[in-house]
């Protein structure tokens, strides 16, 4: 088993130090919030007073954090990690960040003799908890079989897609159809709805049918159609709005670097800002749905 060290214990780091400590592994965890801490202790973990701290010692580094500049002010410069860690560990940043920010600590890692991969994660908390997740990994073949097995800890399917940056290149690709999928089918069953139509029996109709999707499925954006879904516990939980408008301004930023055209990710990231300025960003993502209907 792994002595690892887990940074980042949010709605999506927390359930998968919980999983690694369930494969039988010893974690040192560290957190900004305490409360975060705390409940990663109860299922086994060592608090640790600092990120360093936590490094002491690690065979892997795991990292689970919210954007570019907190992996790079994680890692990188006179305080950061790389300066820390043994040489010879693995460092796995689970984190959706800017392709070009995991190439940039990538190499730092690379001049310690640190072997380093990105492999940003698809599922939401549910897969979290479940370590049912998509790993999505950038990095060379040889880090990833060395990481496989905690991975496997965590999720059930693990994709190489390339080298290092990679693997948040195809995250973005992935979250920008995503949050497109989401709008328009909250508009089709606000349209429904708006027609007299049961929005229970048009998303069972549409799950079934060409409009089929993980919005309908699994992540409805209308109250009461799903049990489980953030909708139907007043868009509370899941995954952010403001998350997703994070990723959506990645993927544009990765688009304008090659000059690709992304109309429809542009007009959804439009979508999610529009939301997040009507107060809806620490919400569900799927409460862009509010935008075009008021649900019950």
């Amino acid at each position: 088993m792994s002595r690892i060290a887990f940074i980042g214990l949010g709605n999506m780091g927390g359930p998968m130090a919980a999983n690694l400590l369930k494969a039988g592994h010893t974690l040192h965890v560290f957190d900004l919030s305490a409360d975060a801490v705390a409940q990663a202790v109860t299922h086994g973990a060592t608090a640790a007073n600092t990120a360093i701290d936590a490094v002491q010692d690690a065979e892997v580094v795991i990292s689970m954090l919210p954007a570019s500049r907190h992996v790079e002010g994680l890692y990188l410069g006179d305080a950061g990690l790389l300066r820390h860690i043994a040489e010879g560990a693995l460092v796995i940043d689970c984190s959706t960040i800017a392709p070009a920010s995991a190439q940039k600590v990538a190499r730092a890692a690379g001049e310690r003799g640190l072997a380093m991969i990105d492999a940003p994660v698809s599922g939401g908390t549910a897969g979290a908890a479940a370590g049912t997740l998509t790993f999505i990994v950038g990095g060379e073949g040889d880090a990833l079989e060395r990481a496989r097995p905690l991975l496997a800890s965590m999720g059930k399917n693990i994709f190489h897609v390339g080298a290092n940056g990679a693997g948040q290149v195809a995250k973005l690709c992935n979250n920008m159809a995503l949050g497109v999928i989401m709008a328009v089918t909250g508009e089709a069953i606000a349209l429904g709805a708006a027609h007299g139509l049961d929005p229970t029996v048009l998303s069972q109709m549409m799950a079934v049918s060409t409009a089929r999707s993980w919005a309908t499925e699994v992540c409805n954006p209308w109250p009461g159609v799903l049990e489980n879904a953030p909708a139907s516990r007043g868009y509370t939980g899941g995954f952010g709005n403001d998350l997703m408008l994070k990723d959506l301004g990645l993927a544009a930023e990765a688009a304008m670097g090659v000059g690709a055209s992304i109309p429809l990710g542009e007009l959804a990231r439009n979508l999610y800002a529009m939301n997040s300025q009507a107060g809806n960003g620490g919400l569900d993502f799927s409460s862009v749905v509010k935008l075009v209907a008021k649900t019950p």
